[in-house]
């Protein structure tokens, strides 16, 4: 009798803090992109004015759509001090460069200009696409100091990791504050901890099914408690060649060509929303086969990759309990 009535005394208590929690909902435009943030918290206050700021310091240091942004700077050869936005990103980046055995590369930008899915359009008349690749390769580039030690004319571009890296340091930043309880997603990158309250469950996210037509519908849901997602599809931005070939916005590093790939969608499960949001883009490049050897040796990221068969059907591959 005595544990039940302990058991009841616990359960009320927690129904009673939970009821002192305070939701809050912030939704808005960043990085080409949307973002919502959902949280719960004790205090009044919302914390916007402090997220903005997480979002424009990383905006001025990553963002190659910003001329006067510290990245852009130094794609344009200008003499500039890094930050530390710019080093954790960077540091990460080389982590799963050699990871992946060159697969993610942020080196890769030249290319990606050269054949028009970048910030800047390059007429492929102008340059030939060998010596662009001879600027191309993480390993040629090195921080020393506050500086970054690069090829010459070289571009480096983190629009692949760094909605992953901005969730992350939101994520940081909630946790400072002692709140528990909230999803983060910008652009479909999202890192969870904590419940709903509203639910009762742990927060719920869906994953797209890859379509071509533009609209929208829902493949499957995934409960998350502390883990990050992030998901690359190549069935929204592509080219398509005289033959009808489909070819994907992500460029292979290895032969610097737009990727023509079977695999429509790749969601990525990990610790971090950094290294979910690289290695979502960096299996992009790699085949089915690549694919499961690569999982098979790094068992602390799970996947669901879908895909086209032979058949022109979809399939889908589940890698190291995604669900």
């Amino acid at each position: 009798m005595f544990m039940r009535k302990l058991s009841l005394f616990l359960f009320l208590l927690f129904i009673n803090s939970c009821s002192d929690l305070r939701k809050t909902g912030l939704t808005g435009l960043i990085y080409g992109t949307t973002y919502n943030i959902q949280f719960y918290s004790s205090s009044y206050e919302d914390y916007s004015a402090e997220i903005d700021s997480i979002f424009n310091e990383i905006d001025n240091s990553m963002s190659t759509y910003k001329t006067n942004s510290l990245i852009s700077k130094i794609n344009r050869n200008e003499s500039s001090f890094i930050d530390n936005h710019f080093i954790n990103v960077f540091k990460v980046s080389k982590e799963i460069y050699k990871n992946t055995n060159g697969r993610f590369d942020p080196s890769i930008g030249l290319i990606v200009n050269y054949w028009g899915f970048g910030p800047e359009k390059k007429d492929s008349q102008d340059e030939q696409l060998n010596n662009l690749l001879s600027k191309v390769g993480f390993d040629k580039f090195e921080i020393i100091g506050d500086e970054l030690i690069r090829p010459k004319d070289s571009y480096i571009d983190f629009n692949a990791i760094a909605k992953g890296y901005a969730v992350d340091k939101i994520s940081e930043f909630l946790k400072s504050k002692s709140i528990d309880n909230f999803i983060i997603e910008i652009g479909g990158e999202i890192n969870a901890s904590g419940i709903n309250f509203d639910k009762n469950n742990p927060w719920k996210v869906a994953i797209d099914m890859p379509r071509f037509d533009g609209d929208r519908s829902i493949h499957s849901t995934l409960e998350l408690n502390n883990i990050s997602i992030a998901s690359s599809g190549t069935y929204r931005k592509f080219k398509i060649d005289s033959f009808g070939n489909r070819y994907a916005h992500i460029i292979n590093p290895e032969t610097g060509y737009p990727t023509r790939t079977n695999i429509l969608s790749v969601t990525v499960k990990g610790s971090s929303c950094i290294e979910a949001d690289a290695y979502a883009t960096a299996i992009h490049t790699m085949n089915i086969i690549e694919i499961k050897e690569f999982f098979a040796k790094n068992n602390k990221i799970s996947s669901l990759i879908i895909f086209e068969n032979e058949n022109n059907e979809l399939e889908e591959l589940i890698l190291n309990n995604f669900y």
